[in-house]
């Protein structure tokens, strides 16, 4: 059975991302699969993840978004999964 659609947006602390992006910069430059908690949620991101860079600009804000997206049919391998 299929997870539930969920959309959310969290903030963290700066110390809080600067953790998370070093963590995630590590298992992308080793090609490893790695998890990431969200809300209270865990995400197995597999390594063959696709690394996708947003810029929008509206009349009174601009907005970067980092993203990773992967098929949830894509097997993941939790062998030496870093934690984000």
């Amino acid at each position: 059975m299929a997870d539930a659609p969920r959309d959310i947006e969290r903030f963290y602390s700066t110390p809080e991302v600067v953790a998370k992006l070093r963590r995630l910069a590590d298992a992308l430059e080793s090609g490893k699969p790695f998890r990431i908690q969200i809300a209270g949620e865990r995400i197995h991101v597999p390594a063959g993840a696709e690394f996708s860079v947003e810029h929008e600009r509206g009349a009174v804000e601009e907005e970067i978004e980092f993203q990773l997206k992967w098929k949830l049919t894509q097997q993941e391998d939790t062998q030496d999964e870093q934690v984000v």
